[in-house]
């Protein structure tokens, strides 16, 4: 391997992990903004299994990422972060009341 096509696996796995991260903190914003349903707060446990992706799949990107190794696998993690994201917020956002999720 190349270090210019390590770098590059590197820099899009900071890319990804970039990604992931600024989506984690949006369903904190998203969630403040669910009208409340019946006042006890429950739709703030939907952070927990988003809270878990982001610990299993982007800290350790960003770790990787900082100390250089394992490139190729730090973007397929990432990748795998992603899609796990995508597939919880979707049932989520079916969970939540229909209205102002932006």
């Amino acid at each position: 391997m190349t270090p210019s096509n390590h770098l590059d696996f590197r820099k899009l796995a900071a890319v990804v992990a970039t990604i992931g991260t600024l989506f984690w903190l949006y369903p904190f914003y998203a969630i403040d903004h669910v009208p409340l349903g019946d006042g006890t707060g429950f739709q703030w446990l939907a952070v927990f299994p988003l809270g878990a992706i982001f610990a299993v799949c982007f800290l350790p990107a960003w770790l990787l990422v900082a100390i250089g190794r394992l490139p190729r696998f730090t973007v397929a993690l990432g990748i795998c972060g992603l899609i796990a994201f995508a597939v919880v917020w979707a049932q989520l956002l079916a969970e939540f009341p229909k209205a102002q999720l932006y």
